[in-house]
Protein backbone atom coordinates (compact mmCIF):
# COMPACT_ATOMS: atom_id res chain seq x y z
CA UNK A 1 0.00 0.00 0.00
CA UNK A 2 2.50 2.45 0.79
CA UNK A 3 4.90 1.48 -2.47
CA UNK A 4 2.08 2.52 -3.73
CA UNK A 5 1.04 5.99 -2.38
CA UNK A 6 4.80 6.76 -3.41
CA UNK A 7 4.97 5.61 -6.74
CA UNK A 8 2.18 8.28 -6.93
CA UNK A 9 3.77 11.25 -6.23
CA UNK A 10 5.27 13.37 -8.19
CA UNK A 11 8.01 13.93 -5.64
CA UNK A 12 11.30 11.58 -6.75
CA UNK A 13 11.87 9.05 -4.00
CA UNK A 14 14.60 7.11 -3.71
CA UNK A 15 14.98 4.17 -0.79
CA UNK A 16 18.92 3.60 0.17
CA UNK A 17 20.26 0.89 2.02
CA UNK A 18 22.75 1.37 4.68
CA UNK A 19 25.92 1.72 2.39
CA UNK A 20 24.04 4.13 0.42
CA UNK A 21 23.35 1.79 -2.01
CA UNK A 22 19.83 2.29 -4.48
CA UNK A 23 17.30 -0.14 -3.27
CA UNK A 24 14.04 1.17 -4.94
CA UNK A 25 13.05 4.85 -6.93
CA UNK A 26 9.18 5.79 -7.79
CA UNK A 27 8.78 6.59 -11.65
CA UNK A 28 9.18 10.46 -10.44
CA UNK A 29 12.37 9.46 -9.57
CA UNK A 30 13.10 7.44 -13.06
CA UNK A 31 11.68 10.52 -14.82
CA UNK A 32 14.06 13.22 -12.69
CA UNK A 33 16.89 10.93 -13.34
CA UNK A 34 16.49 9.61 -16.71
CA UNK A 35 17.24 5.66 -15.65
CA UNK A 36 15.16 2.80 -15.06
CA UNK A 37 15.56 1.20 -11.40
CA UNK A 38 16.68 -2.26 -13.40
CA UNK A 39 19.56 -0.47 -14.21
CA UNK A 40 20.51 1.22 -10.98
CA UNK A 41 19.35 -1.06 -8.57
CA UNK A 42 22.07 -2.02 -6.02
CA UNK A 43 24.85 0.65 -7.47
CA UNK A 44 25.92 3.67 -4.75
CA UNK A 45 24.27 6.66 -4.74
CA UNK A 46 27.49 8.64 -5.70
CA UNK A 47 27.57 6.72 -8.76
CA UNK A 48 24.27 7.88 -9.70
CA UNK A 49 24.44 11.21 -8.13
CA UNK A 50 27.96 12.48 -8.82
CA UNK A 51 29.50 15.78 -9.52
CA UNK A 52 27.92 17.48 -6.54
CA UNK A 53 28.72 21.08 -6.21
CA UNK A 54 32.15 21.16 -4.24
CA UNK A 55 31.38 24.15 -2.31
CA UNK A 56 29.55 22.11 -0.14
CA UNK A 57 29.13 17.93 1.14
CA UNK A 58 28.83 15.57 -1.72
CA UNK A 59 25.41 14.09 -1.43
CA UNK A 60 26.26 10.53 0.01
CA UNK A 61 28.55 12.37 2.44
CA UNK A 62 25.35 14.35 3.66
CA UNK A 63 23.54 10.82 3.61
CA UNK A 64 26.10 9.24 5.47
CA UNK A 65 26.10 11.78 8.35
CA UNK A 66 22.38 11.79 8.31
CA UNK A 67 22.41 7.98 8.58
CA UNK A 68 25.12 8.17 11.62
CA UNK A 69 23.59 10.70 13.55
CA UNK A 70 20.30 9.04 12.79
CA UNK A 71 18.73 12.76 12.12
CA UNK A 72 16.62 13.97 9.30
CA UNK A 73 18.38 16.54 6.97
CA UNK A 74 17.72 19.09 4.12
CA UNK A 75 19.87 20.75 1.79
CA UNK A 76 18.81 23.58 -0.49
CA UNK A 77 20.01 24.09 -4.35
CA UNK A 78 22.59 21.57 -4.33
CA UNK A 79 23.89 20.86 -7.71
CA UNK A 80 23.84 16.94 -9.13
CA UNK A 81 24.78 15.34 -12.54
CA UNK A 82 22.91 12.00 -12.80
CA UNK A 83 24.53 9.18 -14.40
CA UNK A 84 24.68 9.96 -17.79
CA UNK A 85 22.43 13.28 -17.82
CA UNK A 86 22.87 17.20 -17.23
CA UNK A 87 23.29 18.49 -14.22
CA UNK A 88 20.75 20.06 -11.96
CA UNK A 89 19.93 22.02 -9.42
CA UNK A 90 17.73 20.46 -6.53
CA UNK A 91 16.61 19.99 -2.60
CA UNK A 92 16.56 16.66 -1.38
CA UNK A 93 15.90 15.97 1.69
CA UNK A 94 16.92 12.37 3.62
CA UNK A 95 15.33 11.00 6.65
CA UNK A 96 16.57 7.76 8.60
CA UNK A 97 14.24 4.99 8.94
CA UNK A 98 15.89 2.54 10.45
CA UNK A 99 20.53 1.72 10.57
CA UNK A 100 19.83 -0.03 7.17
CA UNK A 101 17.22 2.09 5.56
CA UNK A 102 16.96 5.85 4.60
CA UNK A 103 14.30 7.74 2.35
CA UNK A 104 15.81 10.84 -0.41
CA UNK A 105 13.34 12.70 -1.48
CA UNK A 106 14.59 14.93 -4.27
CA UNK A 107 12.92 18.25 -5.42
CA UNK A 108 14.07 19.22 -8.92
CA UNK A 109 14.34 23.41 -8.50
CA UNK A 110 15.49 24.28 -12.00
CA UNK A 111 12.66 24.80 -13.76
CA UNK A 112 11.45 26.82 -10.05
CA UNK A 113 14.05 28.96 -10.61
CA UNK A 114 14.24 29.83 -14.57
CA UNK A 115 9.92 30.66 -14.13
CA UNK A 116 11.68 33.13 -11.04
CA UNK A 117 13.77 34.73 -13.60
CA UNK A 118 11.26 34.92 -16.30
CA UNK A 119 9.11 36.91 -14.39
CA UNK A 120 11.35 39.63 -13.22
CA UNK A 121 12.13 39.60 -16.89
CA UNK A 122 8.77 40.40 -17.94
CA UNK A 123 8.69 42.61 -14.70
CA UNK A 124 11.51 44.78 -15.67
CA UNK A 125 10.54 44.71 -18.90
CA UNK A 126 7.58 46.78 -17.86
CA UNK A 127 8.90 48.86 -16.06
CA UNK A 128 11.62 50.27 -18.50
CA UNK A 129 8.52 50.50 -21.30
CA UNK A 130 6.57 52.91 -18.60
CA UNK A 131 9.96 54.93 -18.03
CA UNK A 132 10.74 55.11 -21.68
CA UNK A 133 7.27 56.22 -22.67
CA UNK A 134 7.34 58.81 -19.49
CA UNK A 135 10.88 59.86 -21.27
CA UNK A 136 9.83 59.93 -24.00
CA UNK A 137 6.77 62.06 -23.62
CA UNK A 138 8.54 64.86 -21.56
CA UNK A 139 11.44 65.12 -24.00
CA UNK A 140 9.38 64.91 -27.48
CA UNK A 141 7.20 67.96 -26.15
CA UNK A 142 10.06 70.62 -25.68
CA UNK A 143 12.08 69.16 -28.95
CA UNK A 144 8.73 70.04 -30.86
CA UNK A 145 9.01 73.46 -29.78
CA UNK A 146 12.74 73.87 -30.38
CA UNK A 147 12.43 72.48 -33.90
CA UNK A 148 9.46 74.76 -34.26
CA UNK A 149 11.22 78.00 -33.26
CA UNK A 150 14.13 77.15 -35.21
CA UNK A 151 12.16 76.52 -38.67
CA UNK A 152 10.57 80.12 -38.06
CA UNK A 153 13.69 81.66 -36.91
CA UNK A 154 15.03 80.68 -40.29
CA UNK A 155 12.15 82.98 -42.04
CA UNK A 156 13.65 86.05 -40.60
CA UNK A 157 17.20 85.36 -41.42
CA UNK A 158 18.91 86.76 -44.94
CA UNK A 159 22.29 85.48 -44.35
CA UNK A 160 23.00 82.12 -45.44
CA UNK A 161 25.62 81.65 -43.41
CA UNK A 162 23.01 81.78 -40.63
CA UNK A 163 20.39 79.81 -41.75
CA UNK A 164 23.32 77.03 -41.92
CA UNK A 165 22.47 77.11 -37.93
CA UNK A 166 19.04 76.68 -38.03
CA UNK A 167 19.60 73.66 -40.31
CA UNK A 168 21.74 71.88 -37.56
CA UNK A 169 19.27 72.26 -35.35
CA UNK A 170 16.61 71.43 -37.04
CA UNK A 171 18.70 68.12 -37.72
CA UNK A 172 19.78 67.45 -33.99
CA UNK A 173 16.52 67.99 -33.33
CA UNK A 174 14.96 65.17 -35.43
CA UNK A 175 17.62 63.08 -34.70
CA UNK A 176 16.97 63.18 -31.21
CA UNK A 177 13.53 62.41 -31.82
CA UNK A 178 14.53 59.49 -33.21
CA UNK A 179 16.36 58.17 -30.53
CA UNK A 180 13.88 58.88 -28.17
CA UNK A 181 11.38 56.26 -30.90
CA UNK A 182 13.90 53.94 -30.52
CA UNK A 183 13.81 53.81 -27.00
CA UNK A 184 10.33 52.65 -27.27
CA UNK A 185 10.78 50.01 -29.48
CA UNK A 186 8.82 48.84 -32.46
CA UNK A 187 5.29 51.44 -32.79
CA UNK A 188 3.22 49.23 -35.51
CA UNK A 189 0.95 46.67 -34.78
CA UNK A 190 2.30 42.83 -34.66
CA UNK A 191 0.95 41.18 -37.80
CA UNK A 192 0.31 37.60 -36.89
CA UNK A 193 0.94 35.24 -39.55
CA UNK A 194 2.99 31.99 -40.30
CA UNK A 195 6.37 32.55 -40.20
CA UNK A 196 9.13 29.92 -40.99
CA UNK A 197 11.73 30.56 -38.30
CA UNK A 198 14.96 28.96 -40.14
CA UNK A 199 13.70 31.17 -43.17
CA UNK A 200 14.42 34.03 -40.64
CA UNK A 201 17.37 32.75 -39.59
CA UNK A 202 18.94 32.31 -42.76
CA UNK A 203 18.13 35.90 -43.81
CA UNK A 204 20.18 37.00 -40.40
CA UNK A 205 23.07 34.63 -41.38
CA UNK A 206 22.99 36.19 -45.10
CA UNK A 207 23.42 39.42 -43.72
CA UNK A 208 25.73 38.53 -41.08
CA UNK A 209 28.15 36.95 -43.24
CA UNK A 210 28.03 40.25 -45.80
CA UNK A 211 29.14 42.33 -42.94
CA UNK A 212 31.57 39.97 -41.43
CA UNK A 213 32.95 37.56 -43.35
CA UNK A 214 35.73 36.74 -41.15
CA UNK A 215 33.04 34.95 -38.92
CA UNK A 216 32.16 31.05 -39.12
CA UNK A 217 28.42 31.24 -38.61
CA UNK A 218 27.52 27.59 -38.12
CA UNK A 219 23.68 26.34 -38.02
CA UNK A 220 21.75 23.40 -35.54
CA UNK A 221 18.43 23.41 -36.73
CA UNK A 222 15.74 21.26 -35.51
CA UNK A 223 13.87 20.43 -39.06
CA UNK A 224 10.99 19.38 -37.23
CA UNK A 225 9.73 22.86 -35.79
CA UNK A 226 6.26 24.17 -37.62
CA UNK A 227 5.94 27.43 -38.25
CA UNK A 228 5.22 30.14 -35.27
CA UNK A 229 2.77 32.92 -35.86
CA UNK A 230 3.94 36.02 -35.72
CA UNK A 231 5.48 39.32 -37.53
CA UNK A 232 8.62 37.72 -40.05
CA UNK A 233 9.73 41.47 -40.28
CA UNK A 234 10.15 41.73 -36.93
CA UNK A 235 11.61 38.37 -36.28
CA UNK A 236 14.32 39.04 -38.26
CA UNK A 237 14.77 42.46 -36.75
CA UNK A 238 15.01 40.83 -33.26
CA UNK A 239 17.63 37.80 -34.18
CA UNK A 240 19.32 40.48 -36.48
CA UNK A 241 20.01 42.49 -32.97
CA UNK A 242 21.12 39.80 -30.94
CA UNK A 243 23.28 38.18 -33.23
CA UNK A 244 25.01 41.41 -34.41
CA UNK A 245 25.93 42.49 -30.64
CA UNK A 246 27.55 38.97 -30.60
CA UNK A 247 29.53 39.62 -34.03
CA UNK A 248 29.98 42.85 -32.78
CA UNK A 249 31.62 42.51 -29.08
CA UNK A 250 33.93 39.31 -30.78
CA UNK A 251 35.03 41.72 -33.08
CA UNK A 252 35.95 44.81 -30.87
CA UNK A 253 37.98 41.71 -28.08
CA UNK A 254 39.48 40.39 -31.14
CA UNK A 255 38.31 37.01 -30.58
CA UNK A 256 40.94 34.53 -32.51
CA UNK A 257 38.47 32.16 -34.58
CA UNK A 258 35.29 33.84 -33.85
CA UNK A 259 32.16 32.02 -33.92
CA UNK A 260 28.57 31.78 -33.79
CA UNK A 261 25.94 29.30 -33.77
CA UNK A 262 22.46 29.68 -34.53
CA UNK A 263 20.07 26.99 -32.91
CA UNK A 264 17.00 25.80 -32.80
CA UNK A 265 15.19 23.55 -30.60
CA UNK A 266 11.27 22.64 -29.78
CA UNK A 267 10.45 23.03 -25.97
CA UNK A 268 7.01 21.42 -25.00
CA UNK A 269 4.82 21.91 -22.13
CA UNK A 270 6.71 24.71 -21.14
CA UNK A 271 6.12 27.86 -18.91
CA UNK A 272 7.35 31.98 -19.59
CA UNK A 273 6.18 33.92 -17.07
CA UNK A 274 3.26 32.51 -15.10
CA UNK A 275 1.72 30.93 -18.99
CA UNK A 276 2.18 27.17 -19.87
CA UNK A 277 2.38 26.64 -23.33
CA UNK A 278 2.50 23.37 -25.15
CA UNK A 279 5.17 24.20 -27.77
CA UNK A 280 7.27 27.22 -27.98
CA UNK A 281 10.14 27.61 -30.28
CA UNK A 282 13.43 28.53 -28.91
CA UNK A 283 16.48 29.78 -30.67
CA UNK A 284 19.72 30.51 -29.53
CA UNK A 285 22.05 32.94 -30.71
CA UNK A 286 25.49 31.54 -28.93
CA UNK A 287 29.30 32.84 -29.58
CA UNK A 288 32.60 32.44 -28.27
CA UNK A 289 33.40 35.85 -27.52
CA UNK A 290 34.77 37.59 -23.95
CA UNK A 291 31.50 36.92 -22.30
CA UNK A 292 28.91 39.97 -20.73
CA UNK A 293 30.63 41.38 -17.71
CA UNK A 294 28.71 40.98 -14.53
CA UNK A 295 28.01 44.50 -14.00
CA UNK A 296 25.96 44.34 -17.18
CA UNK A 297 24.36 41.06 -17.02
CA UNK A 298 21.21 42.94 -14.56
CA UNK A 299 20.67 45.75 -16.62
CA UNK A 300 21.38 44.10 -20.71
CA UNK A 301 17.83 45.05 -21.64
CA UNK A 302 17.38 48.48 -20.61
CA UNK A 303 17.86 51.38 -23.28
CA UNK A 304 21.10 53.19 -23.62
CA UNK A 305 22.88 50.47 -22.08
CA UNK A 306 26.01 49.10 -23.73
CA UNK A 307 29.41 47.77 -23.41
CA UNK A 308 30.52 48.92 -26.32
CA UNK A 309 31.78 52.89 -25.97
CA UNK A 310 30.10 53.60 -29.55
CA UNK A 311 27.16 51.62 -29.07
CA UNK A 312 23.55 53.08 -29.17
CA UNK A 313 22.21 50.27 -25.88
CA UNK A 314 18.87 49.73 -28.25
CA UNK A 315 19.67 46.67 -30.09
CA UNK A 316 19.12 44.53 -27.32
CA UNK A 317 16.30 46.79 -25.73
CA UNK A 318 14.50 46.36 -29.17
CA UNK A 319 14.69 43.18 -29.78
CA UNK A 320 12.92 42.05 -25.84
CA UNK A 321 10.66 44.40 -27.02
CA UNK A 322 9.42 42.59 -30.51
CA UNK A 323 9.47 39.18 -27.97
CA UNK A 324 7.36 40.96 -25.79
CA UNK A 325 5.10 41.51 -28.37
CA UNK A 326 5.09 37.45 -29.32
CA UNK A 327 4.63 36.89 -25.68
CA UNK A 328 7.78 35.67 -25.99
CA UNK A 329 11.07 36.66 -24.29
CA UNK A 330 15.09 36.40 -23.87
CA UNK A 331 16.91 35.14 -21.47
CA UNK A 332 20.99 35.42 -21.23
CA UNK A 333 23.52 32.90 -20.07
CA UNK A 334 27.50 34.13 -20.13
CA UNK A 335 30.80 33.73 -19.45
CA UNK A 336 34.20 33.92 -20.77
CA UNK A 337 34.27 31.89 -24.24
CA UNK A 338 30.36 30.95 -24.39
CA UNK A 339 27.55 33.64 -24.57
CA UNK A 340 24.05 32.28 -25.24
CA UNK A 341 20.99 33.93 -26.08
CA UNK A 342 17.42 32.04 -25.73
CA UNK A 343 14.96 33.48 -28.27
CA UNK A 344 11.74 31.99 -26.62
CA UNK A 345 8.58 32.24 -28.95
CA UNK A 346 5.47 30.39 -28.04
CA UNK A 347 4.16 28.16 -31.10
CA UNK A 348 0.40 29.32 -31.16
CA UNK A 349 -0.85 33.03 -30.89
CA UNK A 350 -4.96 33.69 -31.66
CA UNK A 351 -5.58 36.59 -33.54
CA UNK A 352 -5.70 38.78 -30.24
CA UNK A 353 -2.43 38.61 -29.35
CA UNK A 354 -2.95 35.88 -26.82
CA UNK A 355 -0.60 32.72 -26.42
CA UNK A 356 -1.81 28.97 -26.32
Amino acid sequence: MHQRLLEHLTTAVLLLDGELRVRWMNPAAEALLAVSLSRVQGISLDTLLGGADSKVDSIDEVLAKARDAFHPYTQREARITPLNSEPLTVDYTVTPLSENELLLEVEPRDRLMQISREEALTTRQETIKVLARGLAHEVKNPLGGIRGAAQLLERDLDDPALREYTHIIVEEVDRLRDLVDSMLGPNRIVKHAPVNIHKVLERVRALLIAEHPGVAIQRDYDPSLPDLSGDESQMIQAVLNVARNAVQAMSDAQTPEPALILRTRARRQFTLGAERHRLVSEVAVIDNGPGIPDALQETLFYPMVSGRAEGSGLGLSIAQSILHQHQGLIECDSRAGHTEFRLLIPMAINCTGEAS
